[in-house]
């Protein structure tokens, strides 16, 4: 037992041991992802949540440490974001013919990302700096921490709340649109990624192309109207 507990203390100084971690857990996710059919429930990134969670807390191992060792993951996500600029790139001709419809989506879905949970935040009495964290939690993490850290919020809590959105919108948007008989991808993939970011963009591409290429549209529009309206939105409350 000793030895072995050496080995672990050895190992947890490593950074590539979270990375692998992580790769290992997201693997996992996205086999049972697979076994279950691609159901929205058996979503890949909660299920590696879950799984990264227990191994942390049965570890005993603070979620400094572990992020020292993953945060190559965390550094990618600028990158993977920028790329998702080649959908809009690719699909200019469709969005010129969809314009007017997209731009109220846009600002519709925006404004009510933004108006609802300051709303609610407001009504429980949360402090200003969780207003500010709150605020830019449904666009994609990179920019959602950084609007946090402009408005005086904590970019930690804005981090695990963009998480558990992007999450919850994989998982319930395909039956509340199913519910709603949306049937054309580009409105369906639009409106997952506005609500959505990055992982219901992910969840988009997964049921169909044309979805995930107007999600990924979605997201990045909506990461840059968030950046101006969110502060504009924050000072009515405050």
């Amino acid at each position: 037992m000793t030895d072995a507990a050496l080995i672990w203390s050895y190992l947890t100084q490593e950074p590539l041991l979270w990375l692998t971690a992580t790769l290992v857990a997201y693997w996992l996710g996205d086999t049972f992802f697979r076994r279950m059919d691609r159901q929205s429930w058996a979503n890949p990134v909660l299920t590696a949540v879950i799984v990264l969670a227990l191994l942390l807390g049965v570890t005993g191992t603070s979620y400094q440490t572990y992020f020292e060792g993953a945060k190559f993951v965390h550094f990618m996500l600028g990158p993977a974001t920028v790329a998702l600029g080649m959908p809009l790139y690719d699909n200019l001709k469709r969005l010129r013919c969809s314009a007017l419809p997209l731009v109220a989506a846009l600002l519709a879905g925006s404004l009510t990302a933004i108006l609802s949970v300051l709303l609610i935040a407001r009504t429980f009495g949360l402090s200003d700096i969780m207003l500010a964290s709150l605020a830019p939690k449904s666009t994609t993490a990179p920019v959602a921490i950084g609007i946090a850290e402009g408005l005086g919020g904590d970019p930690t809590i804005t981090a695990v709340l963009v998480l558990l959105t992007g999450i919850f919108g994989a998982i319930v948007a395909t039956p509340v649109l199913n519910a709603l008989k949306i049937r054309d991808w580009r409105a369906r993939g639009f409106s997952l990624g506005v609500a959505a970011h990055g992982i219901g963009t992910a969840r988009a591409f997964q049921v169909n192309e044309t979805a995930g290429a107007f999600a990924g549209i979605g997201m990045g529009l909506n990461a840059v109207l968030t950046a101006i309206i969110a502060p504009l939105v924050l000072r009515l409350f405050l």
